[in-house]
């Protein structure tokens, strides 16, 4: 087989070895003259890597599951052409598995004076800012025996925003809301607390609606229509402690609360009500309020994009007059937290009353859909011990949830997948029965 390029010239230039002394060693060092004059002329040739210019542009913001398109421009100011493998090194988790390797290394050639663009998709499989760490460049001679490495620091922060992926139910219950509110062809008006209308009674309708003053001006029976009530307060209080850090399925639990918030956000800022945010454990991690319906439910987005479960025991009375505090006037207050027997009993009954003798309080969980699975397995010995831990973890809960009802909370107890549509459908009973 024939040589050809580099390899012929290191075969040739292999031919001719001679001898030098090298100080550091008690021999003789057998070295190629030509070989080594090679790569001196080779490494001469080569772009100097810290005289470039580096810069970024591109996306800053990305939801989970989507791409992230970075810029990075090489600006090659030397006399030499650069020719250059890059690694644009970025977290591990701003890539899919495996995928690093192919997707951060590039290779380019930028002549004397001229720069070039390349760019970097990150994919990333977690919430939170990702920080480019630094850019590593081996700038290589015209004949490829030598080269010059370096790297620089070219900051950058791509804020990696919760998916929302219960944006699809949103439809639905704008629907269900718009016919509450009275906007579509219903068969009766929403029973809510503010005054909207006269109508002429029709049988069926609730006698305790009936305008007397107005019949008696009328030939006809009127009576009053109502609509759900708009400009009320609700406070979504997520509780980031240590049962928030429980994984149902590929997440925790905390990234199924704040699906469903940023659902039930969205629909009561078109229903024209205020909302706010707090995230507590100990101390408070996110707070976000004074919002316009605008520009509510990027601010959600934005502030949840860093929140991470801590594992500290979550602290009631704390997270109790922060809420107080946080709405001083009746509002309806959805917290976010667990059902399980301990954190409840010990920590939120005994703090209860300070709720909900004040405000409404909807307490929304998150319910391991493993547990159903568990409940109704057979066929052999540890698939009926499997069946009775899960059916006695499930009395648990019941018993739990039945607690926090008999204090006039109302609870709602679903899976990931439908902890956001219930949460929703609860929001709109407490509306279309007037109690916001």
């Amino acid at each position: 087989m024939a040589l050809t390029g580099r390899t012929a010239l290191l075969a040739a230039l292999g031919s001719l070895p001679v001898g030098i002394w090298d100080a550091g060693w008690t021999g003789i060092l057998a070295v190629n003259v030509p070989l080594a004059v090679a790569c001196a002329c080779d490494f001469a040739l080569a772009a100097p890597v810290r005289r470039l210019g580096l810069t970024r542009s591109g996306d800053t913001s990305a939801r989970l599951g989507d791409p992230a398109d970075i810029t990075l421009t090489l600006t090659n100011p030397s006399r030499h052409p650069l020719r250059a493998h890059l690694r644009d090194a970025w977290p591990p988790s701003s890539w899919q598995p495996g995928t690093e390797t192919e997707a951060s290394r590039h290779h380019l050639t930028v002549p004397p004076g001229e720069r070039r663009r390349i760019t970097t998709r990150l994919r990333p499989t977690r919430r939170g800012d990702h920080r480019t760490d630094r850019v590593t460049i081996r700038s290589y001679g015209p004949l490829g025996l030598f080269s010059r490495q370096g790297t620089h620091k070219v900051p950058w922060t791509v804020r990696v925003l919760p998916p929302f992926t219960s944006r699809k139910h949103l439809p639905s219950k704008l629907a269900r809301l718009r016919e509450l509110d009275g906007r579509t062809s219903v068969l009766t008006r929403g029973a809510g607390t503010e005054f909207d209308s006269l109508r002429e009674y029709v049988p069926g309708d609730d006698t305790r609606s009936i305008d007397w003053r107005a019949t008696a001006r009328h030939s006809s029976v009127a009576v009053r229509t109502w609509r759900p009530e708009r400009d009320r307060h609700i406070l979504l209080v997520l509780d980031t402690g240590r049962t928030s850090a429980g994984r149902v399925g590929d997440a925790p639990r905390l990234d199924a609360s704040m699906d469903a918030a940023l659902l039930l956000a969205a629909l009561a800022s078109r229903a024209g009500d205020r909302v706010d945010l707090l995230a507590y454990d100990r101390r408070v991690r996110a707070l976000v309020q004074g919002r316009t319906a605008r520009d509510v439910l990027p601010s959600l987005v934005n502030a949840m994009a860093t929140l991470e479960p801590e594992l500290v025991e979550t602290n009631a009375r704390g997270l109790t007059a922060t809420a107080l505090r946080t709405a001083p006037r009746r509002s309806l207050i959805v917290l976010m937290t667990t059902l399980d027997a301990a954190p409840v009993e010990e920590g939120l009954l005994p703090v209860l009353p300070q709720l909900t003798q004040r405000h409404t309080v909807l307490v929304a969980s998150v319910a391991d859909p493993h547990i159903a699975h568990m409940a109704t397995s057979r066929g052999n010995t540890e698939a009926v011990y499997e069946a009775a831990a899960a059916a006695q973890a499930q009395t648990e809960r019941h018993r739990t949830a039945d607690q926090l009802r008999r204090h006039g909370v109302t609870v709602v107890d679903a899976t990931p997948d439908q902890l956001a549509p219930a949460l929703a459908d609860a929001y709109l009973a407490l509306k279309a029965a007037g109690r916001l």
